[in-house]
C-alpha cells in the first residue's frame, strides 16, 4: 500500500494540470479528490475508472482480482467498438470467497492467470486490484512479476482499488500502469514522419473510425490510440510517435505529459466534436508533425481536406438550419464534452441555456465562458428536481445527457438525446456532426410529443367537449 500511496500522491501533483498549478504547494499535497471509503463509490470508483480506461485495448485479457460483483462494473454500458479481437468483451475474475479473504487470494490469482494463458493465449493480461484484495494485502505486483516470468508474456498489474479515489483518479492510475509496464517495451516494424498517438479516445460507437479516413487522406498514421480499438503491441510501440493529440486532459494528461518528457513527443489538447474544433484538430496535428520534420506540403493537403469537408457539411445542414435555429438546449455531460459540444451546437444556431461542469477542469470552464460569455450558465451539480423544473417550464426545449437523466426529460414530456458513452450513434468528425444534428431534429420534431402533451380524455372537462364528441368517449 505504501507504493500505491506514493503513486496516488504523484498523480495528484500533476504539473501539466492547470487546476493543480493554481494551487499552493500545501493544497497540491492534499490531492484533487476526496478519498472514498470502501463501498462508498458513488459516481464511480478508481477501479471502475481504471477498467474504463484500459478495457478498449481489445486483444488482451482483463482479469479482475476481487469478488465477482466487481466484474459487473459499468463497462458493458459503454459502446467502445473493435475492428478485430473481441476478447476485451469477455469478463475474467478471480471471484474470491471468504476463505480467500482469510488466507489470501494470491495463489488463486496465479492459477487464474494460468487458466487464461492456457485457454486464450492473449498477448498480455491486465490484472486489476479491487478494494477487498487490497485490504487483505494481496501483492498483485509480485504475482504478476512471477506470472510474467513463468508464462513468458506480460502480466500487467493495475493497482487502482476503488477506495483510493474517484473514477478520474482511476483513469490516471491506469495511465501510470501503461507508462510503467507497457509503453516503450516493443518497437514498431516501421516508422514514418507522420506517426501520431491519440490519447483519451475510446472509440465510443465507432467515433475513431469517422476520423481515421481523414487522417489517412492527410497521410497521417495513427501509431497508437490509447485506448480505443487498440492492440497491445500498438500501445507498447507508441513511444515512437512524432506527435500526440490529447482528447480528454482530465483523464490521461499524465500519459501525454510523461511521453513528452521521456520521448520528446509534443502534444496538444483538442476535440473531434464540432466543425471548428475538428478542423482545428486536423490543423494542429499537421502543424506538430511538420515541426517534427514532416514535409511542409502536409499543411496544404490538410487545408484542402478541411475546405472540402466544411463545404460538404454546410450543404448537408441547409435543411436543418431554419428548423433548429434558436432551439434551447440543456446539456448535462462532463469533461471535454462540456465545451466541445457547446461549440458544436452553437455553430448550427442552437442556444445553450445551461451546461454541467461537474467533471470539467478550469480550462474546460474557461473555454465555456469564451463560447457562451461571462454570464454562461454553468452547473456544478444539478439535481433531478432542478432539471425537471427547467424542462417543465420550457426554459429548454431538449436535453442532451447520459442515460440516467433520460427519465427526467420523459417525465417532463420533453425530447431527450443520449450524448454520453452509452450512445449508439457516433458524433465525432464532420459526418458525426451531421448525425448529431439529424438526431436532434428527429427528437425535437417527433410527432409523439404532440400526442403525449395533450390532456387525457378523462381529464377534459365535460363543458369543453365538442358537441360532436360522444360523452362516452370522454369517460
Amino acid at each position: 500500500m505504501d507504493a500505491l500511496s506514493k503513486k496516488v500522491q504523484e498523480v495528484f501533483d500533476e504539473p501539466a494540470c492547470g487546476k493543480n498549478q493554481a494551487k499552493s504547494e500545501k493544497d497540491r499535497k492534499k490531492g484533487c479528490t476526496k478519498q472514498l471509503q470502501p463501498g462508498a463509490a458513488a459516481g464511480g470508483c478508481a477501479f471502475d475508472g481504471a477498467k474504463i480506461a484500459l478495457q478498449p485495448i481489445t486483444d488482451v485479457a482483463h482479469l479482475v482480482h476481487g469478488p465477482i460483483a466487481c466484474e459487473g462494473n459499468s463497462w458493458d454500458n459503454r459502446g467502445a467498438k473493435s475492428s478485430g479481437s473481441r476478447l476485451y468483451r469477455t469478463g475474467f475474475t478471480t471471484d474470491i470467497n471468504e476463505l480467500d479473504v482469510v488466507y489470501g487470494g494470491e495463489k488463486r490469482l496465479f492459477r487464474s492467470v494460468k487458466e487464461i494463458v492456457d485457454k486464450y493465449d492473449p498477448p498480455a493480461i491486465f490484472v486489476y486490484q479491487t478494494c477487498v484484495t487490497a485490504l487483505i494485502g494481496d501483492d498483485i505486483e509480485a504475482v504478476c512479476k512471477a506470472a510474467t516470468a513463468k508464462f513468458g508474456k506480460p502480466v500487467i498489474p493495475v493497482n487502482a482499488p476503488g477506495f483510493v479515489g474517484n473514477k478520474n483518479l482511476g483513469n490516471k492510475l491506469a495511465g501510470e500502469a501503461l507508462l510503467d509496464y507497457v509503453i516503450g517495451t516493443a518497437e514498431p516494424e516501421t516508422t514514418t514522419p507522420y506517426d501520431i498517438n491519440i490519447i483519451g479516445e475510446y472509440n465510443l460507437a465507432g467515433e475513431l473510425w469517422q476520423v481515421k479516413p481523414l487522417l489517412d487522406e492527410m497521410g497521417v498514421r495513427i501509431l497508437s490510440c490509447i485506448s480505443g480499438d487498440a492492440k497491445y503491441q500498438e500501445v507498447a510501440t507508441s513511444h515512437r510517435a512524432r506527435a500526440a493529440m490529447m482528447v480528454c486532459s482530465k483523464a490521461m494528461i499524465n500519459i501525454a505529459r510523461k511521453m513528452d518528457e521521456r520521448y520528446q513527443i509534443p502534444f496538444f489538447e483538442g476535440s473531434f466534436y464540432g466543425i471548428s474544433d475538428m478542423s482545428d484538430s486536423l490543423r494542429n496535428i499537421a502543424k506538430l508533425l511538420v515541426e517534427k520534420g514532416a514535409p511542409a506540403e502536409l499543411l496544404d493537403r490538410t487545408e484542402a481536406i478541411i475546405r472540402r469537408e466544411e463545404a460538404a457539411f454546410w450543404k448537408q445542414m441547409e435543411p436543418y438550419r431554419d428548423r433548429l435555429k434558436g432551439v434551447k438546449v440543456l446539456l448535462i455531460t462532463g469533461g471535454v464534452k462540456s465545451w466541445s459540444v457547446v461549440s458544436a451546437l452553437q455553430e448550427v444556431g442552437m442556444e445553450i441555456v445551461g451546461t454541467s461542469v461537474k467533471k470539467s477542469t478550469l480550462e474546460d470552464k474557461q473555454k465555456i465562458k469564451e463560447l457562451m460569455g461571462e454570464d454562461a450558465h454553468m452547473i456544478d451539480d444539478m439535481t433531478p428536481r432542478e432539471m425537471y423544473k427547467m424542462l417543465k417550464d420550457a426554459q429548454a426545449e431538449i436535453m442532451l445527457s447520459g442515460g440516467r437523466s433520460q427519465f427526467i426529460a420523459l417525465k417532463a414530456k420533453m425530447p431527450w438525446l443520449d450524448i454520453n458513452q452509452e450512445r449508439h450513434h457516433a458524433y465525432a468528425g464532420y459526418s458525426g456532426m451531421v448525425t448529431l444534428v439529424r438526431e436532434i431534429d428527429k427528437a425535437l420534431h417527433n410527432p409523439m410529443w404532440e400526442q403525449v402533451r395533450k390532456p387525457a380524455p378523462w381529464d377534459i372537462p365535460v363543458e369543453a367537449v365538442p358537441l360532436e364528441m360522444p360523452l362516452k368517449a370522454v369517460a
